[in-house]
Parts: structure tokens; C-alpha cells; sequence
């Protein structure tokens, strides 16, 4: 449902009320109007055009720019009309015109469709007809009460706009979250089937290939890899963005997961911005990267993600042989500068920091520490 339909059924409704508001000051103010029988003709033109106006406008694919510029000039056409039908002298007096409050019509509806700027503009196009009625020079203009109606106008348009604007972003969001509500179902639906079926059997070939050894234990392994890849993909797809631009860091690094790799996350999202977030992410799988690469297929690497508020730490951690305290130095001399920008550059880039530390014969640490708010691209 378009959070949108109660303005335009406002506007239906203060149409016709402004209608009989017309009529009644036809009824009580007839001696103001030369030509009192064509006032009535005007008056119910206007009732013809409302009821076509608020069908076509029920729609939301008939809101469309010429019909939006019809109603705009059959209301300012309507509202010039003022001039002949009532006496000269009542015109300049500031009477109200045959129109009455019904001329707010079209401003209304160009604000919602188009916002508080397009709202503005038909607001001072119907304004300025309002006072070229009262046939004053400009500078009288400051001086009289010509312009209370037409500020009015502006005012409530600019108003309405905005409004408008609040609520379609709000039904943006509403259709996002009912989007994503959705998927979460049928991907714990999904979960719940893959985890009585295909995840109990690979973690029973992992389990008995490495109780087996040899052979089978490649095809344990292999089979371990595919039950924790298997269970980042039916827990999220990592790519959804939030409603205000932002990733879940959490579901990003899941995938990372493997026989040789554990992730652990908190039980909530790891929000980040979008740029910060796909770094970060880049700089944790270079760290696991070198894992593999130093410690051999016999290496583990454990990833823990912490949200500490203000800023979003990731610890990657391993059990292979370490290193001297030099060597990122020595290898960064080298020309070798795989460290240096693939995880501390990345970081450094965030405005975050990124501390390796190793120890021969205990493993290395690599502790990345992002802030929140991280630039995004």
C-alpha cells in the first residue's frame, strides 16, 4: 500500500469542501459580481474538473505532466475569470475570487508528485494570478494584504512537499525491510532443510575421512571446506545493502569459512559503509591468504570480529611458525609489499590501524581496527 494515497485523498476531499465554500460565497456575496449567472458556469466547471481530476489522480500511473499542467491552467484560467465576472471595483477591494480556497489544488498535487521545489512553483504561478487581480503597482503590493494568500499558498505547498518527500523515502524503507524480512524467512526455511540433510552428512565425511586418514582424509577436508561454505551462503548473501547505504561486515567475512578458517561474529550486524566495509573485507582475506600461503595446508586461522561502537575490530589469528620481528621490514625493503598495502594500506586508507604482531614458534596476530565512520566511495 503507497504510504502516499492519504495525501491524495486529502487533497480530494479539500477540493470538494473548498467546492461548497465557493458556492456559499456566490450565494452571500452576489452583489460583488457583475455577471452572477456566469460565476454559477465557472463554479461548475470547477465540479466537472474535480471529479476528473481526482480520478485521474486516484491512479498512480495517470499523475502524469500534462495532466498536472491541465489542472494547472484550468485553475489559473479559472481564478483570471475573477476579473470579468466581478465588478472592478470589488476585484481591487481584495475580494475573494470566484475560485475561493479551491485555486490550492494543483499546488497541492505538483508537491506531492514532485516535491517542495515543483510545489513552490506552481504555488507563485497560481499566487501571481491571484495578484494581478488587485491591479496594484508593485510597490502597493508590500503595502496591502494581496500578498497573505499567496504566501499562505507557498507556504502550505512547500509544506505538503516535504511531507511528501518524508513519506516516499519512508515507503522506500518499508519496502526494503518487507524485502529483506522476506529473504531472512526463506533463508532459515532453507536452513533448517540443508541442516537435517546436506550439512549433517559433510560433517560426517570430514569426521570420519580425518578418523580414517590418508586419502580420505583430503576428502574430510574437502567436505568440511564445502559444509562451512554451504553454511555462509543459507545465513546471508552479504551483498544487501541496508536502507541508509551500509553492509553487515558480519555476513561478509562468513564466507571466509572453511575447514582452515573459523569466523566468529557477534549475534548482531556488523554495519558498516559500503566502502569500509568491502576494504576491510579485502584486508582480512589477504590475511588469510597469507596464512595459507606460510603455514601449509596443517595451518588454521581463527577471525574474530568485535563491535566496540565507535569503531569495528577484526583479529586474525593463526598457529603457523611466526616470524621474526623484522621480517615485514626486511620484506617491505624487499620490494615484497604484500603486507604493507594489501592490509595495512587498505586500513590506513579508512583512517584506521592495522597492528601485525608474530612470535617464532607461537603464530602471528594481525589486529585491524576501522572506525565508523570510514569513507565511502
Amino acid at each position: 500500500m503507497s504510504l502516499q494515497a492519504p495525501l491524495w485523498r486529502s487533497i480530494a476531499a479539500f477540493r470538494f469542501a473548498s467546492l461548497g465554500y465557493a458556492a456559499i460565497l456566490l450565494l452571500i456575496r452576489r452583489d460583488n459580481y457583475g455577471h452572477w449567472g456566469y460565476a454559477w458556469a465557472v463554479l461548475g466547471g470547477m465540479i466537472a474538473w474535480t471529479f476528473a481530476s481526482t480520478i485521474l489522480y486516484s491512479v498512480p500511473a495517470r499523475r502524469t505532466r500534462p495532466v498536472l499542467a491541465v489542472d494547472l491552467f484550468i485553475t489559473m484560467t479559472a481564478v483570471l475569470s475573477t476579473a470579468v465576472l466581478q465588478y472592478p471595483q470589488s476585484t481591487s477591494a481584495g475580494v475573494m475570487p470566484i475560485t475561493a480556497t479551491w485555486l490550492a489544488g494543483p499546488a497541492l498535487a505538483w508537491a506531492v508528485v514532485g516535491g517542495a521545489r515543483v510545489g513552490a512553483v506552481a504555488a507563485i504561478l497560481i499566487g501571481s494570478c491571484v495578484v494581478l487581480l488587485r491591479h496594484q503597482r508593485l510597490t502597493a503590493l508590500y503595502q496591502s494584504t494581496a500578498l497573505d494568500g499567496p504566501v499562505i499558498l507557498l507556504m502550505a505547498a512547500v509544506l505538503v512537499g516535504y511531507i511528501s518527500t518524508l513519506t516516499a523515502r519512508a515507503e522506500r524503507a518499508l519496502q526494503h525491510a518487507t524485502e529483506l524480512e522476506a529473504a531472512s524467512r526463506e533463508r532459515e526455511r532453507l536452513a533448517r532443510s540443508i541442516h537435517d540433510s546436506v550439512l549433517q552428512v559433510l560433517a560426517m565425511v570430514q569426521r570420519r575421512g580425518a578418523e580414517a586418514g590418508g586419502a580420505a582424509a583430503e576428502i574430510g577436508r574437502l567436505a568440511g571446506e564445502q559444509e562451512a561454505a554451504l553454511r555462509a551462503l543459507v545465513t546471508g548473501d552479504g551483498q544487501v545493502l541496508s536502507p541508509i547505504g551500509e553492509l553487515d561486515l558480519s555476513v561478509i567475512l562468513a564466507r571466509e569459512a572453511a575447514a582452515d578458517v573459523s569466523v566468529v561474529t557477534p549475534a548482531e550486524p556488523v554495519l558498516l559503509a559500503k566502502r569500509t566495509a568491502e576494504e576491510t573485507a579485502a584486508a582480512v582475506r589477504a590475511a588469510i591468504d597469507n596464512v595459507r600461503r606460510h603455514c601449509g595446508d596443517a595451518g588454521k586461522a581463527w577471525v574474530l570480529v568485535d563491535d566496540e561502537g565507535a569503531e569495528v575490530s577484526v583479529t586474525v589469528r593463526d598457529d603457523g611458525p611466526g616470524m621474526p620481528s623484522d621480517r615485514l621490514a626486511e620484506a617491505a625493503a624487499e620490494g615484497r609489499l604484500g603486507v604493507a598495502q594489501a592490509i595495512c594500506g587498505r586500513i590506513r586508507d579508512l583512517g584506521g590501524l592495522a597492528d601485525i604482531s608474530s612470535t617464532p614458534g607461537v603464530g602471528t596476530e594481525v589486529k585491524l581496527r576501522v572506525p565508523r565512520s570510514g569513507q565511502s566511495a
